[in-house]
């Protein structure tokens, strides 16, 4: 069988390195918040090309926790609304509505499963404040006409980067890419945070839950290193209402050993996904989009078929396992039974439709080629 996503293996050639690390963080005695979690913090945010990393406990925490210090600053304010992909998974939304604001749902493009930025112009009010852009997939969203849109109505611009580790933080000065030119005046203030899971299976993962935030804007950093930490900047001294939600000092550890190899990583996925799309034909599937700049890192390779069940099973037979991403749309879950009458007729199709192939580090050549040729058959 060839599994979907291997994290044995992929985390085999650290395994040595870890036990090294955890020996290292046991011997010096000081488990949260320190001297691992520090380096990491200044590391990733010289890979990001960002002045702050604020780690946290989760990527869910990490979205939750920008939100919350743009109120805390009052760039913010209970019941703004916030514009974000009728397609993504459901902790983006329910990051909004833990930070007490208002989703506005908008329709993604079928091409990329991005947010459409010529739809979101129609949903903006009076009240609303932010958009939360969202890089499915691993594919950057369309941040130029993003921040288009920010700029012109005096938005905030938040990242869910948590399925991009590698690609956001190389836009800005990537002249190849397509989606992403921010040159525009002002930009710099719009982009407030972006946020990160390293939750196992991300394309760069810890193991267990952890995340991040990166910023260059020092006021936010400032409130969210104290949100983080229960509102407190020094001990016993609590200036907002915070939460416990801190990266964990090993967990912080194994990212350092892992955030040098995520660029040759991800090249390693752009190669899988190249051969997908050049030797896979069928006319039964729709590959992804891309253009073949930098501006994909492939977290997950997701095609489309409009009868998914018994294309799944097909390659269940052939000992290829895949992962549907993701089967329920957030308007129709149990739990926003609100909009359970709305219709994202797109969003819909894509949730109908997609299936997510193997793709990873680890994948070998023979097992790509494998993977192309019962798809080829089907």
């Amino acid at each position: 069988m060839i599994p979907f996503l291997d994290l044995k293996k992929i985390n085999k050639p650290y395994e040595i390195a870890f036990q090294e690390k955890l020996k290292s963080v046991l011997e010096n005695g000081w488990y949260v918040l320190g001297k691992e979690v520090e380096t990491f913090e200044k590391a990733f945010a010289g890979y990001c090309e960002s002045k702050y990393c604020i780690g946290v406990g989760n990527g869910l925490d990490a979205l939750v926790l920008i939100f919350k210090g743009c109120v805390e600053l009052r760039k913010l304010q209970k019941g703004d609304e916030v514009i974000v992909p009728a397609n993504t998974y459901i902790a983006t939304i329910l990051a909004i509505l833990q930070a007490d604001l208002i989703p506005i749902l908008v329709e993604p493009r079928l091409e990329t499963y991005n947010i459409n930025p010529e739809l979101i112009q129609e949903k903006i009010t009076s009240k609303t404040k932010a958009i939360l852009a969202v890089h499915l997939y691993g594919q950057l969203a369309e941040m130029k006409a993003i921040n288009a849109i920010a700029e012109k109505h005096n938005l905030i611009v938040v990242e869910d980067c948590a399925q991009s580790h590698g690609v956001n933080s190389k836009f800005k000065s990537d002249k190849k890419l397509q989606f992403s030119d921010t040159a525009l005046s002002g930009v710099e203030e719009l982009l407030q945070a972006s946020a990160y899971s390293f939750y196992p299976g991300k394309n760069l993962g810890c193991l267990g839950d952890g995340g991040a935030i990166t910023t260059n804007d020092p006021e936010l950093a400032k409130v969210l290193f104290s949100l983080r930490n229960y509102g407190s900047e020094k001990k016993y001294h609590n200036e907002c209402i915070g939460v416990n939600s801190r990266l964990d000092e090993l967990q912080a550890g194994f990212l350092n050993l892992k955030l040098p190899h995520l660029d040759s990583d991800n090249e390693k996925r752009r190669a899988i996904a190249k051969r997908y799309l050049s030797e896979i034909k069928n006319n039964k599937i729709v590959l992804p989009f891309w253009d073949f700049s930098n501006n994909h890192v492939f977290h997950l390779f997701v095609i489309r078929t409009e009868n998914r069940e018994k294309l799944q099973e097909y390659l269940i037979q052939n000992n290829i396992q895949t992962v549907i991403h993701y089967p329920i749309p957030p308007h129709q879950q149990k739990a926003f039974s609100q909009w359970n009458k709305l219709s994202f007729p797109i969003t819909e199709k894509i949730h109908k439709e997609v299936l997510s192939l193997p793709i990873s580090p680890v994948l070998t050549a023979s097992e790509v080629d494998y993977v192309i040729e019962i798809l080829n058959q089907y």
